[in-house]
């Protein structure tokens, strides 16, 4: 499969790129410095600018899917800077005719009781709560995109580096959290859970969450 991967070289980023190649994908990675890529097999690393529509749907052209793993937080005002970025994908995205989206979300907008959001718990920790919000401004306009196959995964509350085990469990709107009331997963697990839905679609126009 053709994957144009946005992103590539970020924390998640980095991650999707390596699941993606190693399960023998064309991957073409699209990021701001791609000099910082080593070459491997697959590959094909291009320098590009989120906020620049026009050339992003150059650049999606011709690919079988896009996997966004866009992320503002090195920015000022980086709920702002996230929307219009957000906002340039899908709008790129539609001009190219690339039939699929995944988009890595944030775990922010998931319920731990109904009606009540991660995010607007009272310990939320202040640094993370404006790409938070804007990640949650992302899910809502999905739920309104009518033109875009899409789909977002959010993951646990704490995504750090680890094991890729292929052992988790998925859920949709709801945090899940373990026996201990940890919400954990892998950087490397959550994105054996993303290819996993791109290879097999399950969760067509939703969002849907992992943990383990």
């Amino acid at each position: 499969m053709k994957i144009a991967l946005i992103g590539a070289s970020g924390f998640i980023g980095s991650g999707l790129l390596a699941e993606a190649l190693a399960r023998g994908h064309q991957v073409t990675a699209l990021v701001g410095r791609p000099e910082r890529l080593a070459p491997a097999a697959g590959l094909t690393a291009q320098a590009t600018d989120v906020l620049d529509p026009a050339r992003l749907a150059t650049q999606l052209a011709g690919h079988d899917a896009v996997i966004s793993a866009f992320s503002g937080h090195a920015q000022e005002g980086v709920r702002a800077y996230y929307n219009r970025g957000v906002d340039a994908i899908l709008a790129a995205t539609k001009q190219a005719g690339v039939p699929r989206l995944l988009m890595v979300g944030g775990a922010g907008s998931l319920e731990v009781a109904p009606g009540v959001q991660v995010v607007d718990s009272p310990d939320f920790p202040a640094q993370w709560k404006e790409s938070a919000l804007g990640a949650r401004d992302t899910l809502d306009k999905l739920r309104q995109e009518s033109a875009l196959d899409w789909t977002l995964l959010s993951p646990a509350a704490v995504i750090a580096p680890g094991p890729r085990t292929g052992q988790f469990r998925l859920g949709g709107d709801q945090l899940l959290t373990d026996e201990n009331g940890d919400s954990k997963i892998s950087v490397a697990d959550y994105a054996v859970a993303m290819l996993d839905e791109l290879e097999h679609p399950a969760h067509t126009r939703r969002r849907f969450t992992v943990a383990y």
